[in-house]
């Protein structure tokens, strides 16, 4: 029996050709619920929690207080291993392939390992890649990497390829916060079409247009986090315009 856990959900809709929708909340910047109720009513599938830089102390506060009025599965997207809660549902584990720093490949996982074993979350083996956007993005000077180009699709493709083999459950290529420009839908073709498991789109998508742009290139998980803070109005757009495939 396959248990029922959020990456089930997420492989089910990939079989069904359903798309899906996360809200990515930035710990620091988080001021108010209002953001989580609308996320809700509008069919978010998940809440995202993490940033590349967390000053406040309020990660696990933060956590519990969106855990505490939503039932929408709340994933942790982690800037480094200081990011972990045994509050939350499940953990991105990302290994930031798009880059050679070994630190981010597997140094922060080796910190982390002893708590993520005993902390109950499901893990999620994800490999994450950043697309180069026209400016330097927080996750990139914080990484201290160099993202991929965003005209060069086969080595976004063969990377994405090489992180499939390597047994990792999720492709994640993302723009980053603020992002000029998102990851291109040539690039997601791509590809989407050279991989099996699902594949993540994030950074840079700031309208209803740009989300289908991206479903229909192959993407089957939407992210959206910075324009959110900017036009929370937004939430029901997208998130429209992402369920109606």
């Amino acid at each position: 029996m396959i248990q029922n856990t959020n990456y089930s959900s997420i492989l089910k809709s990939k079989e069904q050709g359903k798309k899906q929708f996360a809200v990515l909340i930035d710990p620091d910047k988080f001021k108010s619920t209002k953001i989580i109720k609308l996320a809700e009513s509008v069919g978010t599938d998940f809440i995202l929690v993490g940033g590349s830089l967390i000053s406040s102390g309020n990660f696990e506060k933060c956590i519990k207080n969106i855990k505490a009025i939503t039932s929408i599965p709340v994933i942790i997207f982690p800037g480094n291993n200081l990011q972990v809660s045994k509050s939350a549902d499940s953990i991105l584990l990302l290994s930031l392939i798009s880059g050679r720093n070994p630190d981010f490949l597997i140094g922060q996982h080796v910190i982390s390992a002893p708590f993520l074993k005993s902390s109950g979350l499901e893990i999620i083996p994800t490999g994450y890649m950043l697309i180069e956007s026209e400016k330097q993005t927080a996750a990139s000077y914080m990484s201290n990497t160099i993202p991929i180009p965003n005209d060069k699709y086969d080595i976004a493709m063969s990377t994405a390829m090489a992180g499939e083999m390597l047994g990792l459950k999720l492709i994640y290529m993302d723009a980053g916060s603020g992002a000029k420009k998102s990851v291109p839908s040539e690039m997601i073709n791509k590809v989407s079409s050279s991989i099996k498991i699902p594949l993540v789109i994030g950074g840079g998508i700031n309208s209803a247009a740009k989300a289908t742009a991206a479903c229909k290139a192959g993407a089957d998980i939407i992210v959206v986090g910075n324009a959110l803070e900017k036009d929370s109005s937004l939430i029901r757009n997208i998130s429209h315009a992402i369920h109606k495939f």
